[in-house]
């Protein structure tokens, strides 16, 4: 398969929810698409919530936005570690405002509350974060894939072969 000039970064942190990093991560790599497993800075190697460890490829500090054609940020209890980086949160702010693909699913909804991106947009997550979205101007709807534009979200692991669909969809 021909290798695609999109590149895409997953966004890891420890504790996060192996299926949400590791399927888009595959899925894209067999689409042909270049992702990235870009970390906070903290570790070279973060374990997931059951302990399976991912390997960055780059420090965000490393990264440029725009050298990224989309970004996704998995759940798990990542995100809140995430969102407690200003180089994160404003790497996602910057891809969502160039109009490139912002995708997030399950608690990654949390680092978009953060980069304060929501105010207007319909979006989902996990439902015990619905109000964090809500209170950040999002239009909460509870499905399984919810695309508004360049913002993409999904509600849990079981939702992970569409939502990877629509990012596919919207990186060709």
């Amino acid at each position: 398969m021909a290798k695609s000039q999109k590149k895409v970064a997953i966004l890891v942190e420890e504790s996060y929810q192996i299926l949400e990093v590791w399927y888009p991560l595959l899925r894209l790599r067999e689409a042909g698409i270049d992702v990235k497993v870009i970390g906070t800075g903290t570790k070279d190697v973060y374990p997931s919530k059951e302990g399976y460890p991912v390997k960055v490829d780059a420090a965000i500090d490393q990264v440029k936005p725009t050298d990224f054609d989309g970004v996704i940020i998995p759940g798990g209890w990542a995100p809140d570690f995430l969102r407690r980086h200003e180089a994160i949160v404003n790497f996602v702010k910057r891809l969502y405002t160039d109009g490139r693909v912002v995708a997030s699913i399950c608690h990654g909804g949390w680092v978009l509350v953060s980069a304060g991106i929501l105010k207007g947009r319909t979006a989902t997550c996990f439902f015990a974060i619905k109000d964090d979205l809500i209170a950040a101007g999002a239009k909460y709807v509870d499905r399984d894939v919810v695309v508004d534009g360049n913002l993409i979200t999904s509600r849990k692991p079981e939702d992970l072969p569409k939502f990877v669909v629509e990012i596919i969809k919207q990186l060709k």
